[in-house]
């Protein structure tokens, strides 16, 4: 990795770590509930599995993912069709949370405020189309992102 990236990376993480250190506080918490804590190097976050609270799936804060279950390495349904794939494909949790933690990086404590007044939690959501295409592509995870590519 190019001295660059690193400093690309260490920068993202430093601007996301308001919301970083809103998801650790409520990951502590859920670990008075059987929550268990990793390190994921390629995510560049922390998770909680086996988050106790929560109407399942996941939920990214900075690089910090709280999650239902025992793995992100499960797959998960799209909020809304993705032009140009397959549809029936099933991507990941994992990838569409990560998709949100390098939303986090670029937008920093302004992710929130931005997501939530593109729609929240929803299909209409470009965030959410754009975690959804990332995970089934690998490419794609800035919501205006015109050219998609496939692996």
């Amino acid at each position: 990795m190019t001295l660059i990236r690193r400093l690309g990376i260490v920068t993202g993480i430093v601007w996301a770590l308001p919301n970083t250190l809103v998801g650790l506080l409520l990951g502590a918490a859920g670990m008075a509930g059987g929550a268990r804590v990793a390190w994921r190097e390629r995510d560049l976050a922390v998770e909680f599995a086996h988050f106790p609270w929560g109407p399942g799936r996941a939920l990214t804060l900075g690089n910090c993912i709280l999650h239902t279950g025992a793995s992100l390495d499960v797959e998960c349904g799209l909020y809304a069709p993705v032009s140009g794939c397959d549809t029936f494909a099933r991507p990941l949790l994992a990838d569409h949370e990560r998709a949100h933690v390098l939303q986090y990086m670029l937008l920093g404590p302004f992710f929130l405020p931005v997501y939530l007044a593109c729609g929240g939690i929803s299909a209409r959501n470009p965030f959410e189309r754009a975690a959804d295409r990332y995970a089934l592509t690998g490419f794609g995870w800035w919501p205006w992102t015109d050219a998609i590519r496939t692996r």
